[in-house]
């Protein structure tokens, strides 16, 4: 609390405070003295000389309620003359706009009791400013962003909108949040409101209150925003985390799982942690790690002959953000990729489908082109039994439910064209950047004849050649369809089989056999499960007719119908820890959802330097702007309770 001296000079202030109360006193002593009176009666003289101390000057005071509270009343009206006042917040405008930050790093316990909280009771506070016909909205935002209330100037709804958000464990992003509150305040059309007048943009008053741990925005104009950022939580807070955990095969001992982590220190001093890795909740390897500052540290965990089963490691040294002190990973039961092979034969290509290389990635049928028209095909290819079908020189009437790899011919519709073959074509470039083509080499390969293709819209050149493309790839409603126009076997004039091509007797070839068999069968696959970011999407794909159960970390039980790609969605992924998929009531497979995010893990609140949207650069505050509130209001309604109340004392000694 401050005050504002109203009065000039010194000599002025001690008259104030002197000059009045003193003025009081002496009236209170120095009341109309009686005249004196000689009566013969005793009791008479016994009043008279009562009479005569009330009026003598320097006797002693006695108590009186009514002297006390004028002096109360006096002291009060000359404290509100000094305007005292004391800081507050304030909200300067007429709409606001809360972004509530709600990503995994506002969990973090440095400012108690979490960031979140924090920031959630600075904006009661500014709530509590808001003046009559004031707006405001609040937005909670992580990567995605949701509107928990929207304009209003009911600050009962606002408060209610502001207690319901929760923590997420996702990354954060301000583009959404920033997008979603420009089109709220900066219409780009305009909206008919009901006076039929043309609704304009209103300039809005935008509170970011973050720990600014999200990237700057680019390409977004502010236009009728007015942004700040309160930045919510220790600057220079350092945090260990696990950013990665994996298994995979031993590359000594193939049949040996290995488990492999990553720990990062985003502090700025070196650090001894203690992880324990547990197999299926029985601890199994204990270690310390020590991590140079802002440097990680791997960690290798030899795990034997494992067929299923969920990993787990965890962080024993406690710090402000734990969250990312714990990651899964799951070994599923390994299952093959079901592939179909139609042929009229083409021994290259059988052969390099039953190596056991390519064994170990997919279980291959083969059938005649013959099979393309009964009824157990068209059951097969609806129904997404296979995962890829491969169509050597023949094609189906329409494209099945399953990817597919066409040799020497394009598939039904316009969406592929082709050229007639060309002679001699010469291979001139891969996309090695390709998984299907990583690894190989085709420069000493040689083409007797080729049909040049041409794929649709959001297609990939695999291999390209002096005359045209040879083979590219393109996705088709969640499949993806491969086409080569090089045959590997041709037919003479006579109808007799001949080498098209030499390239089967390259060691490229069963390498080229083997990627294709992995990428279309890579979600199949499997000593591990991949690992799934909060609030990431995953396709299951099993073995079930119609439905799967998945059962969350919580024990909340989600049942997913399949969908026309054969698999299974599933989105609400929010919660970190193991998923169970469900057949029937049993789990056949299990997957994780970890954080692994450095950027959360590095939970140092950013409080310098300033926060970029656009071209605009918007400057961190650790405090709104202040505010200027009186208290004299208060005061003089106080001195009006103390002057009705010495009235009463008076009146009721009065009458009695």
């Amino acid at each position: 609390m401050q005050f504002i001296n109203m009065l000039d000079s010194w000599w002025t202030w001690g008259a104030f405070a002197v000059v009045p109360p003193a003025v009081i006193v002496a009236l209170y002593f120095l009341k109309l003295r009686r005249e004196p009176l000689e009566v013969p009666s005793t009791y008479l003289w016994t009043r008279s000389i009562e009479d005569l101390r009330v009026n003598s000057l320097w006797q002693r005071m006695r108590q009186s309620l009514l002297l006390f509270l004028q002096l109360l009343l006096l002291a009060i009206v000359a404290f509100a003359l000094l305007r005292p006042y004391w800081e507050g917040g304030t909200l300067q405008g007429d709409r606001f706009i809360f972004l509530i930050d709600n990503s995994a790093s506002m969990t973090a316990t440095d400012v108690a009791p979490s960031r979140l909280d924090e920031a959630k009771r600075r904006v009661g506070q500014m709530l509590d400013e808001m003046s009559s016909g004031t707006k405001a909205m609040i937005i909670s935002f992580s990567d995605t962003a949701q509107v928990e209330q929207s304009f209003t100037d009911n600050v009962y709804e606002l408060r209610r909108a502001l207690e319901a958000i929760r923590p997420t464990n996702r990354s954060t992003s301000l583009d959404e949040a920033l997008r979603l509150a420009a089109g709220l305040a900066n219409p780009t059309t305009s909206r008919e409101v009901a006076t039929n007048q043309l609704a304009e943009p209103l300039p809005a008053k935008v509170y970011i209150m973050s720990d600014g741990r999200f990237p700057d925005v680019r390409g977004f104009s502010v236009g009728n925003l007015e942004p700040e950022f309160v930045p919510i939580g220790v600057p220079d807070m350092g945090n260990v985390g696990i950013v990665a955990f994996s298994t995979g095969r031993s590359d000594e001992h193939p049949d040996q799982l290995q488990a492999f982590a990553r720990i990062e220190n985003h502090g700025k001093e070196p650090v001894k942690v203690g992880t324990e890795l547990y197999l299926n909740g029985q601890l199994i390897d204990a270690r310390e790690t020590k991590i140079a500052a802002g440097e990680s540290a791997s960690e290798a965990f030899d795990l034997g002959s494992i067929d299923r089963g969920v990993l787990r490691l965890a962080i024993t040294t406690p710090d402000a953000f734990m969250a990312d002190n714990q990651a899964w990973t799951v070994i599923n039961p390994s299952r093959r990729a079901h592939v179909l092979l139609i042929t009229a034969g083409d021994e290259p290509l059988e052969r390099a489908l039953t190596v056991p290389s390519a064994q170990q990635w997919a279980e291959v049928t083969k059938q005649l082109p013959v099979f393309l028209k009964t009824p157990d095909y068209a059951k097969q290819a609806a129904s997404g039994v296979f995962d890829l079908i491969i169509y050597d020189r023949c094609r189906p009437e329409q494209m099945p439910q399953a990817s597919t790899w066409f040799i020497g011919t394009l598939p039904p519709g316009p969406e592929w064209s082709g050229s007639d073959f060309v002679v001699r074509p010469q291979i001139i470039d891969t996309d090695r950047s390709h998984p299907i083509m990583q690894g190989i080499e085709l420069g000493d390969v040689d083409v007797s004849e080729g049909r040049t293709i041409k794929a649709p819209p959001g297609g990939t050149k695999l291999i390209d050649s002096n005359k045209g493309t040879l083979m590219a790839i393109a996705p088709r409603e969640g499949f993806e369809d491969a086409v080569l126009g090089v045959d590997f076997i041709g037919a003479s004039e006579n109808g007799e089989a001949v080498v098209n091509t030499n390239w089967p007797i390259k060691l490229s070839f069963p390498v080229f056999v083997s990627n294709v068999l992995q990428y279309f069968g890579r979600n199949q696959q499997a000593s591990t499960a991949a690992s799934v970011h909060p609030g990431q999407p995953i396709a299951l794909k099993t073995e079930s007719a119609a439905t799967v159960a998945v059962k969350t970390p919580s024990g909340t039980i989600v049942d997913i119908p399949r969908n026309r790609q054969n698999t299974f969605n599933f989105a609400q992924t929010e919660q970190l820890g193991v998923y169970d998929v469900r057949e029937g009531g049993k789990t056949t497979q299990q997957f994780a959802v970890n954080l692994f995010d450095p950027k959360e893990s590095d939970i140092a609140a950013r409080t310098e330097g300033s926060v970029k949207i656009g071209y605009v650069e918007v400057k961190a505050a650790n405090r709104w702007q202040p505010a200027r509130r009186e208290l004299w209001k208060f005061l003089l309604i106080a001195a009006l309770a103390v002057l009705l109340f010495e009235w009463y004392i008076y009146n009721r000694r009065v009458y009695l």
